[in-house]
């Protein structure tokens, strides 16, 4: 492994079997993930993204030494994760969202002392730590309060503080803001953002299913769904692959009788999506160019539909998962996936 590498994988893959109680036999598999293959260097923070069910939560289980990969390895801080977990410990550190973390009738110094003697940290420089990581993340107004009496979002900020900490080579951080109102989702993502400018040698692997926090925190994604990771590279290099088509949000008026799937048959229509909205309806077209356009105009002047307002709009990266996965990061939500590991 390369020295500047803090994570790497080949060919990793995890298969969960189920068995026949009964019996005593496979009853069936089910692959969490496949060949997956990554490098990130030392000072990158990284971000896994997709939908529940897609494998990002199993990729962390096997990096924390938590879950054996069934193929391939791993190394993290140049440690196998079979062979060497006791070497990579001490160096990582995990958060993840919605975890019921900590003793509720200590404070939230008391928690966070506690977890900084696990480590190992001196008593004077655990405090030190915690009042600065505390007043960073705008919680030193709660230092004494007992951890049962915060609100889920500042437990969670809590948490987040109990990442950072132990200042990790490598911090996991596995959906952080999940369940979090806006403004304690946008405060814990300026926390992460100013500690990795502050540590350039640390390096965070985040997962989310969050497109805006990918684009906002990550210097580059991976795209993983049903366990393969389908793209991998920084949030604009994604983006710029799909600037060829060109993204239209069109405000009509009632459609009447015409159909998506009218608009996907015309030359050069990649794909229309038709939604209901108070007095009328939003059309979102991607097409191969410009000049397709007054065809689709054609068509909605022929269904009696009328163009409100239209704006063409550059590709994000749920148009890049849906050139990849096929479906909208929503769609994928409701459609389910394996059941073991998100």
């Amino acid at each position: 492994m390369a020295a500047d590498l803090a994570i790497e994988t080949h060919q990793l893959g995890r298969i969960y079997t189920i068995r026949n109680r009964r019996e005593r036999r496979i009853r069936r598999e089910i692959v969490a993930l496949q060949d997956v293959n990554l490098e990130i260097p030392r000072g990158e923070l990284f971000g896994l993204l997709g939908p529940n069910g897609a494998g990002k939560t199993t990729l962390i289980k096997i990096l924390t030494t938590l879950l054996a990969p069934t193929t391939g390895w791993a190394r993290v801080a140049g440690y196998d994760v079979v062979r060497e977990p006791h070497s990579i410990r001490p160096r990582i550190n995990m958060v993840s969202g919605g975890e019921a973390s900590g003793y509720g009738l200590l404070t939230v110094r008391e928690n966070l002392w506690m977890f900084a003697q696990f480590y190992g940290l001196p008593t004077r420089e655990a405090n030190r730590r915690i009042e600065e990581l505390l007043c960073r993340i705008g919680l030193a107004d709660r230092m004494h309060t007992k951890v049962s009496d915060l609100s889920t979002g500042l437990r969670q900020k809590m948490n987040v503080v109990r990442g950072f900490l132990t200042d990790p080579e490598i911090l996991f951080l596995d959906e952080p803001t999940l369940g979090l109102d806006v403004g304690a989702a946008r405060d814990v993502r300026r926390f992460i953002r100013e500690w990795m400018d502050a540590h350039p040698n640390r390096t965070v692997l985040l997962t989310t299913h969050y497109m805006m926090e990918a684009d906002e925190l990550c210097d580059r994604v991976a795209i993983i769904s049903q366990g393969r990771v389908l793209a991998c590279d920084a949030p604009e290099a994604l983006k710029r692959r799909l600037q060829r088509d060109a993204r239209l949000d069109i405000e009509i008026t009632a459609p009447n009788s015409l159909t998506a799937a009218a608009l996907e048959a015309l030359p050069g229509v990649r794909k229309a999506v038709l939604t209901d909205v108070e007095g009328g309806a939003r059309l979102n077209l991607v097409l191969e160019e410009d000049s397709v356009l007054p065809g689709v105009i054609q068509v909605l002047t022929e269904h009696a539909v009328q163009v409100r307002h239209l704006t063409k709009r550059e590709p994000t990266l749920e148009d890049v998962f849906v050139d990849l996965v096929g479906r909208t990061l929503a769609d994928s939500e409701t459609g389910g996936g394996h059941g073991h590991g998100s």
